[in-house]
C-alpha cells in the first residue's frame, strides 16, 4: 500500500488538490481578452470563489438535462470534483491568460463537449424519457454560464465584500466574452445582471427539478470520496451550499438550514469578510491573476 503523502491524513484528497496548476507565463505583453483594468479581473482573482463551488454545481446538476449530461459522461464515481476543477481550470485561464492561452482552453471545452449528448432514460420534471440532450446546446450553454455568473457575485457579495450594482453590471459585461466562447449565442444572453438574474429565477421555479440523479451527483459533490478535509469540517460544503443557493433548492437537495445552520453561516461570513482583507496576496488571489500581471509587467493590484 502507498503511504499518503507526507504532512497529509490517509483517506483525506486536502482542498489544494482542487487548485488548478499556475500557468506559464504567455506571450509579454499581450493583456488576453480583458486586462487590469476589468471588473471581470478583480473578482475572479479571489481564491474565496473556490466556496461557490457546491453551490454552482448542485444549481447546474438540478437542470435534469445536465445532470444527465454529468452522469453519463463524467467519471463521478471515481474523481467526483473533477468537474469543479476542470471548470475552475477553463475559467482560470481564459479570465487571466494571453489570447493564445484563452483560445486554446476554450477550443478544447468546446472538444471535450463535441460527444457529450444523449437522452434522458426516465421522465423527470418537465422531460419525457427520451429527451434530447447535448452539452453544446445553446439553452444548456447558457444556465451553465449563468449559473457561474451568478454564484461567482454572490460569494464575493457574501464573503468579500458588497458587489454594487454598477460591478455586478460591469461583471457581467465583461463575462459575455467569456461566454461567447462557451457556445452561448449573443442573441441568448440577457442584457444585463439584472435580467440574467431573472432568468435565473425563471429557470429555478419553471425549469429545475431535483430528481434521483441530481440527488446521487449531489452527495458525490457534497460528501466526496476520499474526503476533502478533516472530519469535523466536512458539513462546511453543504452549509456553504445551503446558505447560497436559491430557494427552493436547499430544501429539496435535503440540506439543512435550520437556526444553527443559519447562525454558523453568518459568523463564517462574518470572520471571512475580517480576514480575506489580512491575507497575503499568494494565498488571496489565484495565482493565474498574479501571472498576468507580470506578463504585462505591472505591480499586484490589491
Amino acid at each position: 500500500m502507498t503511504a499518503p503523502p507526507r504532512g497529509r491524513l490517509p483517506g483525506i484528497a486536502w482542498l489544494t488538490d482542487l487548485f488548478p496548476a499556475g500557468p506559464p507565463p504567455g506571450n509579454a505583453g499581450d493583456p488576453g481578452l480583458y486586462g487590469p483594468g476589468s471588473t471581470v479581473w478583480r473578482i475572479a482573482r479571489e481564491r474565496l470563489l473556490l466556496a461557490g463551488g457546491p453551490a454552482a454545481l448542485l444549481l447546474q446538476v438540478a437542470h435534469p438535462l445536465v445532470a444527465a449530461g454529468v452522469a453519463e459522461h463524467s467519471d463521478f464515481t471515481a474523481d467526483p470534483l473533477r468537474r469543479l476543477r476542470g471548470t475552475l481550470d477553463a475559467t482560470l485561464t481564459v479570465t487571466f491568460g494571453d489570447r493564445q492561452q484563452a483560445d486554446a482552453a476554450a477550443a478544447l471545452v468546446a472538444r471535450r463537449h463535441h460527444s457529450v449528448r444523449g437522452q434522458l432514460s426516465t421522465s423527470t420534471g418537465t422531460f419525457p424519457a427520451g429527451t434530447g440532450y447535448r452539452a453544446d446546446d445553446p439553452d444548456l450553454a447558457l444556465w451553465v454560464f449563468a449559473t457561474l455568473v451568478w454564484s461567482a457575485v454572490q460569494v464575493i457579495d457574501t464573503f468579500v465584500g458588497a458587489v454594487s450594482l454598477i460591478d455586478r453590471d460591469g461583471y457581467y459585461a465583461d463575462m459575455r466574452e467569456f461566454g461567447r466562447r462557451f457556445a452561448v449565442p449573443e442573441a441568448l444572453m440577457p442584457a444585463d445582471y439584472a435580467e440574467l438574474e431573472a432568468y435565473l429565477q425563471r429557470t429555478t421555479r419553471d425549469v429545475l427539478v431535483v430528481g434521483d440523479v441530481a440527488r446521487r451527483l449531489a452527495n458525490q459533490i457534497l460528501r466526496p470520496d476520499p474526503p476533502l478535509v478533516p472530519r469535523p469540517l466536512r458539513s462546511i460544503p453543504s452549509l456553504l451550499a445551503a446558505g447560497l443557493l436559491p430557494a427552493p433548492l436547499p430544501e429539496a437537495y435535503g440540506l439543512a438550514w435550520r437556526r444553527r445552520e443559519r447562525l454558523i453561516f453568518a459568523v463564517l461570513r462574518g470572520l471571512t469578510r475580517r480576514a480575506v482583507r489580512l491575507l497575503p496576496p499568494p494565498v488571496r488571489f489565484w495565482p493565474h491573476y498574479r501571472t498576468a500581471l507580470r506578463r504585462l509587467g505591472q505591480p499586484a493590484r490589491f
